[in-house]
């Protein structure tokens, strides 16, 4: 478990601004299933069912993070990249290091 502890902080670049954290996200969209692939180039990359029309793969990441995080949807945001595969996204309710204790919880390995 540790090992993957080292992964992630290493592996991911997070920043606080107005008590949220911000993480960038690489999505891949059209997936067979949406899930949490891992960290890479500083970024987590995530896998979405759904499809980049309409917003709905806005939404799928949306909620997919809240259930990574076991945290409401309402505590996330996309900052910025809501029409691109690259995407800020803020959490609230985290430390960086919450954050990442929650990441390791679900055993993710790193992408790198």
């Amino acid at each position: 478990m540790a090992v993957y502890a080292v992964a992630w902080m290493l592996a991911l670049r997070l920043e606080e601004v107005r008590g949220a954290i911000r993480i960038r996200v690489r999505v891949k969209p059209r997936a067979a299933k949406s899930r949490v692939l891992g960290a890479r180039d500083g970024a987590l990359e995530v896998a979405l069912a759904a499809p980049p029309v309409d917003g709905a793969a806005n939404s799928e990441l949306i909620r997919l993070l809240a259930a990574t995080l076991d945290s409401g949807k309402s505590a996330i945001r996309i900052v910025s990249g809501e029409a691109s595969r690259s995407k800020l996204v803020a959490v609230a309710g985290f430390t960086a290091d919450e954050l990442l204790a929650k990441l390791n919880q679900r055993g993710l390995p790193s992408a790198d």
